[in-house]
């Protein structure tokens, strides 16, 4: 009888054992993914840059005008997450972000110009609008690495046509971005450390002619040497959610 009821007790023992070990082995939040809907926020780093595009006068010539991005400058970015799940892999986010950030493009002017006046600062807080396609592999522990891909349009906040900056931008851009991720479990939210690089699709730069309003004549040659500017931008956030 005592044997039968050790028996039992035993076997009750391995039962509850096995219970635990199969919920630690499925990690920190095992249910979150199945949700239909949530919600999170992100905070990161940019490098925002441009593809130069000079006009015919200023090419192929050394002798000629010559403009490019020069150092990288970090920025600021903070956005708010929303996910639809569609399924077990893909997942869709609409992330309104803003950016903070700086453009630093440097002129080499034919005759030899140089000095503080060959550099201009481009600031931009653009706050974006981004729709993103997420797709996950299967989670393994605690980890599960994803891709996602998308793309949206942003309204650059510090964009004024009527300023006398030497070179200005137009408000709107539209671009795509893909990225790679991975969400890390925690027991009461997920971290995901996500890089994306952001391709802009249209010409972003506002010529002397469409300003509303004069420019400095002094300015005025940073502005003639330019034909087009797109946007570039690496982001490394961190999504909590």
């Amino acid at each position: 009888m005592i044997n039968r009821n050790l028996k039992k007790y035993i076997l009750l023992s391995l039962f509850i054992i096995g219970i635990g070990t199969a919920s630690r082995a499925d990690g920190n939040l095992p249910l979150v993914d199945q949700k239909l809907i949530h919600f999170g926020f992100l905070l990161g780093i940019n490098n925002m840059d441009f593809n130069v595009t000079v006009k015919d006068s200023a090419k192929n010539s050394p002798s000629k005008d010559r403009v490019q991005v020069s150092t990288l400058q970090p920025g600021f970015t903070v956005g708010i997450i929303s996910d639809l799940r569609l399924n077990r892999y893909l997942n869709l986010r609409f992330t309104p972000t803003l950016y903070f950030g700086e453009r630093l493009l440097n002129y080499s002017f034919k005759g030899g110009i140089t000095g503080k006046d060959s550099t201009v600062h481009i600031s931009s807080i653009p706050i974006s609008f981004p729709i993103y396609l997420k797709y996950s592999a299967e989670r393994k522990g605690n980890y599960r690495p994803y891709l996602i891909w998308g793309g949206g349009v942003s309204f650059d906040l510090a964009t004024n046509p009527s300023g006398d900056n030497p070179v200005l931008l137009k408000p709107v851009n539209v671009y795509t971005e893909f990225g790679v991720g991975c969400d890390i479990y925690f027991s009461f939210f997920k971290l995901a450390p996500e890089l994306k690089y952001s391709i802009g699709l249209n010409d972003i730069f506002l010529p002397i002619s469409a300003r509303t309003s004069s420019v400095n004549p002094s300015n005025q040659r940073f502005s003639k040497v330019l034909d087009k500017l797109t946007s570039k931008m690496f982001t490394l956030c961190f999504n909590f959610e």
